[in-house]
């Protein structure tokens, strides 16, 4: 008879430093130019040494998040210098920045300039199968519509994002179609957020149909447009302004 070997002790996983910070820089209790804890603080707070401190520290200069100051500590950088599409920073995004409107207004401001025009394109440039793709997520959206329990609302968010995802994609653009990837996290940060707060969603469920049908009937005006609504809902039931984009409207001819 063959003994069993003696199972290893699972090593305890230390508390995050890291995952701490993000979670405090990115609901906003900690703004751009505020300094976060001095390393020995957090030495302290989490029992952990210094050089854990410090390498955690360093998962948040290496997304540009904060600065190492030398003899001053570690500062938090303007919004402006951050790696937002880092697979790290969209990660603490999704989870974290709900409460944080200037977040919330950058990420919508950014899809408002791009979006219309990866649907314009997509209504050039889409194959049956991305119109297929781009109907099931909206027919899942229709399943989970009036939804109550919170695994239907989820349902309804995930498709919400196929949907959008399977715009990027039918662009046939290498570049949309990869950002469509990066982007999903800060996608759905704002799809959640927004269908939660929705007074009508009959109505917002009515304005992806008509982007739909938009690239479907290979009308790029109209899918511009139909997106551009999309979008100004979404701000609207986050009750956000979007801000000053350079883009966002229909291209006029010279």
């Amino acid at each position: 008879m063959t003994a069993t070997p003696p199972k290893r002790p699972v090593k305890p996983t230390r508390p995050s430093v890291v995952e701490y910070l993000a979670e405090a820089i990115f609901s906003g209790r900690y703004q751009p130019g505020d300094f976060v804890p001095r390393e020995i603080d957090l030495c302290e707070q989490f029992a952990i040494n210094r050089s854990a401190v410090r390498s955690d520290l360093r998962q948040l200069v290496d997304v540009g998040i904060i600065a190492r100051i030398s003899g001053h500590g570690s500062k938090i950088r303007d919004y402006e210098e951050w790696n937002i599409l880092d697979p790290s920073v969209t990660e603490w995004m999704t989870r974290y920045a709900s409460p944080n409107p200037r977040i919330q207004r950058e990420i919508l401001a950014f899809r408002l300039d791009v979006e219309p025009y990866v649907a314009m394109t997509a209504a050039r440039h889409a194959k049956a199968l991305d119109l297929v793709a781009i109907e099931e997520a909206l027919e899942g959206m229709n399943r989970h519509l009036h939804a109550e329990s919170a695994e239907e609302k989820q349902r309804y968010s995930d498709h919400d994002v196929a949907f959008h995802v399977a715009i990027f994609k039918a662009s046939h653009n290498i570049v949309w179609a990869q950002l469509s990837h990066i982007l999903r996290p800060s996608i759905h940060l704002l799809v959640e957020t927004s269908n939660d707060s929705t007074a009508d969603p009959e109505a917002s469920f009515e304005r992806h149909r008509q982007v739909m049908e938009a690239i479907r009937a290979r009308r790029p005006r109209d899918a511009f447009l139909a997106a551009r609504e999309v979008l100004q809902g979404t701000a609207e039931a986050l009750g956000i302004e979007p801000g000053n984009g350079t883009l966002g409207s229909w291209p006029e001819p010279a």
